[in-house]
């Protein structure tokens, strides 16, 4: 009991210094609503502290089957926490905030290719736009993208060379997997196969189809908003680690369903070999 509440006030706090974290890095003269920050932060914690705590699962999802939701954070705080240091750099230089500009500007240059996200990003843009807020937007979708390519790619490796989930002991399909219900429709195998070949193409298609969705909608959606540091900050990350949370969801499911059928298929080799020896 101890140990489940104390893992879940941690995970509460990690959750609420994730929301705090660009108004802890950013000037205060960039933050306009501090109250609305604390409210979130305060609700986002409680909202973690009350799912870890409960015996029982609500909407998170491999919550008993580490790593995958500590990849997905640490990845969202590694986005937001650069983000926030990329935004920080005109209003406040530090020798911190220069260099992860610099890595932004070269990841940037690297990634704005002929069709690439960066370069639909930026195309996004209207052209009123100053210079230095389109190049803000570019390095900053440059390292968002940077970060949800190598969440994506350590997750492959641990479910190809750590077996993901088999070392985090028995997989529960009801704990883990809250929103999908086994008991319904046709084959759970083929089930989980569809489901993860649709998470796995939205999440590729996504980073693609936002900017041009954005652009097309121009007179409801103002790219110019971007220029906000906030607003930067928490649209790019979204715009690049939900795309990636999808596809990294697309694959633990297909990986279950491969465990799900090889287990078949040796039960169905035992039940043969029983058979004969009878």
């Amino acid at each position: 009991m101890f140990a489940r509440i104390t893992g879940a006030a941690f995970r509460g706090i990690l959750v609420a210094m994730l929301f705090a974290m660009p108004s802890l890095i950013l000037p205060a003269s960039a933050t306009e609503s501090p109250e609305i920050i604390v409210f979130i932060a305060l609700l986002g914690a409680a909202l973690a502290f009350a799912e870890y705590y409960s015996h029982f699962p609500s909407f998170v999802e491999f919550r008993s089957a580490p790593p995958i939701n500590r990849m997905r954070f640490a990845a969202f705080a590694a986005t937001v926490g650069s983000l926030s240091l990329l935004a920080a750099h005109p209003l406040a230089p530090t020798g911190l905030t220069a260099l992860v500009q610099q890595l932004g500007g070269w990841l940037g240059s690297q990634l704005e290719f002929a069709f690439s996200p960066v370069q639909l990003a930026v195309l996004m843009m209207p052209p009123q736009v100053p210079e230095a807020t389109v190049l803000m937007v570019r390095d900053a979708a440059a390292l968002a993208s940077a970060a949800a390519v190598a969440a994506i790619a350590v997750f492959a490796l641990v479910i190809r060379v750590g077996h993901w989930p088999v070392g985090s002991g028995a997989f529960n399909v009801w704990i883990n997997l809250p929103l999908f219900d086994p008991t319904t429709g046709g084959d759970v195998v083929q089930r989980l196969q569809r489901d993860a070949r649709i998470n796995i193409i939205c999440g590729v298609l996504l980073p693609f189809a936002l900017p041009a969705a954005v652009k097309l909608a121009t007179g409801l959606i103002d790219p110019a908003m971007l220029a906000a540091p906030h607003m930067l900050v928490w649209a790019v990350s979204g715009w690049a680690l939900v795309p990636a949370s999808m596809v990294m969801r697309g694959m633990a499911m297909l990986r279950i369903a491969g465990l799900i059928a090889q287990k078949r298929r040796a039960a169905s080799l035992d039940a043969n070999e029983a058979m004969q020896t009878a």
